[in-house]
């Protein structure tokens, strides 16, 4: 991995993906989502301040976790004046997150033992199968092998 000298403060947008691990397109799509920022040199070329390096590890961290990019965009902002994220302030994000996390977790698992039976039966029954048709939802507007839709008094299977 090139080593970037300590007296560099900005990276170009190749640094920062080689140093990030992040590909370039993935950058430039943080860019546009405003999570990182850059400046632009005389001949229109990006540079990044180093700490952006901080932010890109972050990201793409809370990403893994499964936070999505509007939610990291919102706890970002909140820092002061858009500064780098720290420890501590991972700390705090990551509880506030964890109970979020923990919800989609019971729900995942709730839908893949919810799979195994349906795979067990195989018919997706829609009187009685709770992935296609949780609760009898269905059931309750009309009977019928099909999820129907009224839209604009014409009728689309689903």
């Amino acid at each position: 991995m090139q080593r970037i000298p300590e007296k560099i403060h900005e990276l170009t947008v190749g640094q920062l993906s080689a140093r990030s691990g992040a590909a370039v397109s993935a950058l430039h799509f943080y860019e546009s989502k405003g999570l990182i920022h850059s400046r632009r040199t005389p001949g229109n070329q990006r540079r990044f301040s180093r700490d952006t390096l901080r932010r890109v590890a972050f990201i793409r961290a809370a990403q893994r976790v499964g936070i999505p990019l509007a939610t990291i965009r919102a706890a970002l902002a909140e820092l002061p004046e858009e500064r780098t994220p720290t420890r501590d302030d991972w700390a705090h994000l990551s509880e506030t997150w964890r109970s979020e996390l923990d919800e989609r977790i019971r729900q995942l698992n709730r839908l893949r033992d919810h799979l195994t039976d349906c795979i067990g039966c195989g018919c997706l029954s829609l009187d009685s199968c709770v992935l296609s048709n949780p609760d009898d939802v269905a059931g309750e507007r009309r009977a019928g092998s099909r999820l129907m839709t009224e839209n604009g008094g014409q009728t689309e299977a689903h």
